[in-house]
């Protein structure tokens, strides 16, 4: 059973050992994996999805990709070709600081999807962007290798693995 994030907030609410931040709300779920967590792997981009595709292709075993697309709602950075390819590599999810598509189809796949809205309109595919760099949004720096847990009530970040 998922570890919940309400649970870890109480349990390490005065802890000096663990470091919890939790994100503004501002995701909306998708996918069939309500609850997922894993160790954070980061991309930043900017309405280029290049290296989303790049990045699912991997093995993401025990992994949650964490897309920082500036946040823009203009154009999806995830469909479900995509979903496909992260459910069929074992990414545990995905969060995107932007937009998804096909997210009917997402909501079939065994994985769990966060982002900021739905938009039909595809993304460039110039194979700009960083991976594997520290992002900060809602709140939040996501940096490579701290742990994520993400369920219906939120998500949260942790410097050291919790499960």
């Amino acid at each position: 059973m998922p570890v919940k994030t309400t649970d870890l907030c109480d349990q390490f609410e005065n802890a000096t050992e663990v470091s919890l931040q939790v994100v503004e709300p501002m995701f909306q779920c998708f996918g069939k994996k309500q609850a997922f967590s894993g160790k954070i792997m980061t991309l930043k981009i900017f309405e280029d999805n290049s290296l989303v595709r790049e990045a699912l292709s991997e093995n993401g075993e025990g992994q949650v990709l964490v897309v920082d697309g500036g946040g823009s709602l203009r154009c999806a950075l995830l469909g479900d070709q995509l979903g496909i390819l992260a459910e069929k590599n074992g990414w545990q999810g995905v969060i995107v600081y932007g937009c998804i598509r096909d997210s009917a189809d997402i909501d079939q796949l065994d994985i769990g999807v966060r982002a900021l809205d739905t938009h039909p309109k595809k993304s460039v595919k110039k194979g700009v962007g960083e991976k594997n760099v520290a992002v900060t949004f809602g709140g939040v720096t996501f940096t490579p290798g701290h742990w994520l847990c993400a369920d219906a009530d939120g998500v949260i970040v942790a410097v050291r693995a919790l499960v």
